[in-house]
C-alpha cells in the first residue's frame, strides 16, 4: 500500500508542473505564448498558424519552412494589431525574429531581425536616414543580419538600433 501511495505521490507531483504553464497560457500548439509574447516553434507552424493554406506557405516559405522562428513583441504590438495600427499619436512597438535554419532539414541559414513602427514610411525596401528600411508600410526594419552559406551580411543596422521609438 505504501509503494502504491508513493507512486501516486510521485506522478502527482511530476503532473505539477505542467498544470499551471497550461492554466495560465502557456505554448499552444502552433507554438505561441500570448502572455508573454513569445513564439518558438517553425516557419511551418507559425505559417499554418496565421494563413492556414499549405499551399500558400510552401510557396511563401520554401526552404525556409522547418527553420525554427522565435519571435519577441511587446504590448504596444498588440495594441497596434488590435486597433489595426490608426492611433493618430502613435505607437512604441516592436518585434524581433530570430530564424535559425541550422536544423534538419532547414535552409541553412540564421537571419535576426528586429522591426519598430515609424507611421507612415513609403514602400516596401525604401532606406531610412539612419541606416533601416520600411516595411509594412508603417515599419522599418531596425536590424537585419545573418549567415547565407557560411559568410555574414548586415542587411540593415539603424542608429539606433535598440527598441524604443525609432524615427524615420
Amino acid at each position: 500500500m505504501k509503494k502504491l501511495m508513493l507512486a501516486f505521490v510521485i506522478l502527482l507531483l511530476l503532473a505539477i508542473p505542467v498544470l499551471p504553464a497550461a492554466a495560465d497560457g502557456g505554448f499552444d500548439e502552433a507554438g505561441y505564448n500570448h502572455t508573454a509574447r513569445i513564439f518558438n516553434g517553425t516557419g511551418w507552424s507559425w505559417c499554418m498558424d496565421k494563413v492556414d493554406d499549405e499551399t500558400w506557405c510552401t510557396s511563401y516559405l520554401g526552404p525556409y519552412a522547418n527553420d525554427k522562428l522565435m519571435m519577441k513583441w511587446n504590448a504596444e504590438w498588440d495594441r497596434g494589431n488590435a486597433e489595426g495600427w490608426s492611433d493618430p499619436n502613435g505607437y512604441d512597438a516592436w518585434c524581433s525574429n530570430h530564424w535559425n535554419g541550422k536544423v534538419p532539414g532547414g535552409s541553412g541559414e540564421i537571419w535576426h531581425y528586429k522591426y519598430a513602427w515609424v507611421g507612415s514610411c513609403g514602400d516596401y525596401g525604401t532606406p531610412l536616414p539612419n541606416g533601416g528600411y520600411c516595411i509594412w508600410g508603417q515599419f522599418a526594419v531596425i536590424m537585419s543580419h545573418g549567415t547565407f552559406q557560411n559568410q555574414h551580411f548586415w542587411d540593415a543596422h539603424g542608429i539606433p538600433s535598440g527598441y524604443g521609438y525609432y524615427p524615420p
